[in-house]
């Protein structure tokens, strides 16, 4: 009986967590009707996708596209860098203060992620970066939550792997490099999946650091489907759809990963 109400359960939850995307599918495939009908209709009749070639001939979306592609891939490789070199002493190494180092790190979690946004704009404008690129990903290098998980991943790997490696003659830099970074590859996926998603979504960041249209990402593209009087709800269903099969794509190719990087760590 339990495991029947906990199928039901994760079965409702599934639904009101997958409804949104079906009905934004089914808005951007709609050529005509009522968008808000009420109960909603999740199979449009008839089926169109003018709709998205509306998208690409509204705003240059090919462009947006590469701009995103390349945010989200250089933000994510520096973050995995970061988080990776980050989290191995605080998790391997013993020198003094690193406990107070680690508390202080994770406990600035607890301020609003928008506590920071004059800071870095300031930062950012002092530098000259603003309206770059860089600006956008650079503020979200150092992620406390992958430090966070990259450290019970590494706290994880026995002593005696380490040991051996040291025997062997391994220094500090390959011992990293060579054998505990391979050990912490689903910890890895599983950053990477979190910090896709936020910088491919990315909106409000790279809407106050960019004011060249041209290096526009997608999620701050979109605005061209918004008129000053009028909206046309069609179009911005086909964007945000555009928008969101990268990220369902990449989770499927990594989903095997995602819950072993999660759990690495659960056990210390």
């Amino acid at each position: 009986m339990g495991t029947v109400l906990s199928y039901l359960g994760l079965g409702a939850l599934a639904v009101v967590t997958v409804f949104p995307f079906l009905w934004l599918l089914a808005t951007s495939l709609r050529a005509t009707g009522t968008i808000f009908a009420f109960p909603p209709v999740l199979i449009p009749r008839p089926v169109t996708l003018a709709n998205f070639a509306g998208v690409w001939n509204t705003m240059p979306l090919g462009r947006f596209f590469v701009n995103t592609v390349y945010i989200t891939g250089t933000g994510i490789t520096l973050t995995l860098l970061t988080s990776a070199l980050a989290g191995y002493p605080l998790a391997r190494m013993r020198f003094p203060g690193r406990d107070a180092i680690f508390y202080a790190i994770v406990g600035s979690l607890m301020l609003p992620q928008h506590v920071g946004l004059i800071l870095n704009f300031v930062t950012l404008m002092r530098l000259h970066l603003i309206d770059t690129y860089a600006a956008v990903y650079l503020p979200s290098v150092a992620s406390i939550f992958g430090i966070f998980l990259l450290r019970q991943a590494y706290l994880v790997i026995p002593q005696e792997i380490e040991d051996a490696a040291r025997i062997d003659g391994a220094g500090e830099v390959r011992l990293w490099g060579q054998v505990m970074l391979p050990l912490v590859t689903p910890a890895l996926a599983t950053l990477a999946i979190v910090e896709f998603t936020g910088y491919w979504n990315a909106f409000l960041w790279p809407l106050i650091v960019l004011k060249s249209p041209d290096r526009f990402p997608l999620a701050v593209g979109l605005l061209y489907l918004s008129g000053l009087f009028a909206t046309n709800t069609r179009y911005i269903a086909a964007g945000a759809v555009l928008m969101t099969v990268p990220v369902i794509i990449v989770f499927l190719f990594l989903q095997r990963y995602f819950l072993r990087g999660i759990m690495l760590g659960a056990v210390k």
